[in-house]
């Protein structure tokens, strides 16, 4: 096994390098993929989760004699949050001659944005967490996005139907003001006009905001029954706060979207998190994994590389971030084997016809064609609940 030192970085002007192996004399001799990510700010945890899954699918990589036989290394910057910084590294990371493939992070905004420089680099682009519908329906072909993640459009329809199941009529939207949030905001108004529910207000919000007490007070008043809350771990625990601050007898149940699993939000709200009706969207949990077998294997070298952490499958923080990058980062390998080589166009051929893939998540058959390049649907998702240390626990159906 090949030991990556997990603090082992080097941080110059946004870039953290993480070698893939002790003995490297120059990039002409391995392949590099890129992660841009917050790595710094409030979705760091996030950032960090998709990095160990690259390395862990690295790892076996490389073990297995690397790709084309050349070994892997991963090289991370850091966009925190920031759509320029995002650019940014994405040209930065298209100047580079053995950049291979870059994996993106949580931020639909940061992604967005970096879309036209994507394609005008022509850099194979793999989304493990940002949701937005647009990331992958952006217009452009050929188009270089690949995602193993939520998609908003069929994350929508499942929060909703999610509150419809509980028994509830009418729903409040608390969303942020992004892409992100308002493609979330579209398609839960359509779907809860589709299926008999009433949405009885939206309210929004900024990145940064402090207090959402107005709000929430005002679902409460318009009539909701749920708030469906889409927001990042920061701004989410502002709105859960404020849902915990009001009496038991006013307090409203919610249902989030994932993006509250990608920052430290259990730790922020503290005793509340025992005091609010919280459920959120997951696609996968290593307490109840969908393929026990791989699961147990990415365990064992995942502690192997990162002895730091306690050895209890609950203690991996951000798990969905983990097993998309792990996924993904292994489907990117087979593409490579089977293109025979890391020609971008190439590789986008690979990618649309890799065929049947047994991974971490689920057997993907296929994961992605020339017309598809999500490779998860609703039927991949689940509620979950934090527990107070931070642990996330598949909820019981």
């Amino acid at each position: 096994m090949l030991k990556l030192v997990a603090s082992a970085a080097l941080w110059v002007g946004g870039l953290a390098s993480f070698p893939a192996t002790p003995a490297m004399a120059s990039d002409q001799e391995v392949f590099t993929i890129g992660l841009n990510a917050d790595m710094s700010s409030a979705s760091a945890e996030s950032g960090e989760a998709i990095r160990r899954g690259m390395v862990v699918a690295i790892d076996e990589i490389n073990e297995a004699g690397g790709v084309l036989g050349k070994p892997l290394q991963l090289k991370v910057r850091d966009h925190r949050g920031n759509p320029a910084r995002g650019i940014d590294n994405i040209d930065a990371f298209g100047a580079q001659d053995d950049i291979i493939a870059v994996m993106g992070g949580l931020h639909t905004p940061v992604t967005m944005a970096e879309l036209p420089s994507i394609h005008r680099n022509n850099l194979i682009y793999l989304v493990p967490w940002a949701a937005g519908t647009q990331i992958i329906d952006n217009g452009h072909s050929p188009n270089n996005v690949f995602r193993v993640s939520v998609r908003d459009e069929y994350a929508g329809r499942f929060l909703a139907q999610e509150a419809q199941r509980r028994g509830f009529k009418t729903i409040g939207l608390l969303m942020e003001q992004t892409g992100w949030g308002r493609s979330n905001e579209t398609t839960l108004q359509n779907v809860a006009h589709g299926i008999g529910l009433k949405v009885s207000d939206v309210q929004w919000f900024s990145w940064g905001v402090k207090n959402l007490r107005l709000q929430t007070e005002a679902l409460r008043s318009s009539g909701a029954e749920v708030i469906i809350l889409v927001a990042n771990a920061r701004e989410g625990t502002v709105a859960a706060s404020a849902v915990a601050s009001m009496t038991k007898a006013q307090r409203l149940p919610v249902i989030s979207h994932w993006g509250i699993t990608g920052g430290k939000f259990a730790e922020m709200l503290g005793d509340d998190i025992e005091t609010i009706d919280l459920t959120f969207l997951q696609t996968y949990s290593f307490l109840q994994p969908t393929r026990p077998e791989r699961a147990n294997a990415f365990l064992t070298r995942y502690y192997a590389l990162f002895p730091q952490d306690r050895p209890k499958p609950q203690d991996i923080r951000s798990p969905v971030g983990a097993a998309h990058a792990y996924d993904l980062t292994h489907m990117l390998a087979r593409a490579v084997a089977q293109a025979g080589s890391v020609e971008p166009d190439k590789l986008r051929h690979a990618l649309e016809n890799l065929g049947r893939y047994e991974g971490l998540v689920k057997v993907y058959d296929p994961p992605f064609t020339s017309s598809r390049h999500d490779a998860l649907t609703q039927d991949d998702f689940t509620l979950a609940r934090f527990l107070r240390g931070g642990a996330i626990i598949p909820e019981k159906r």
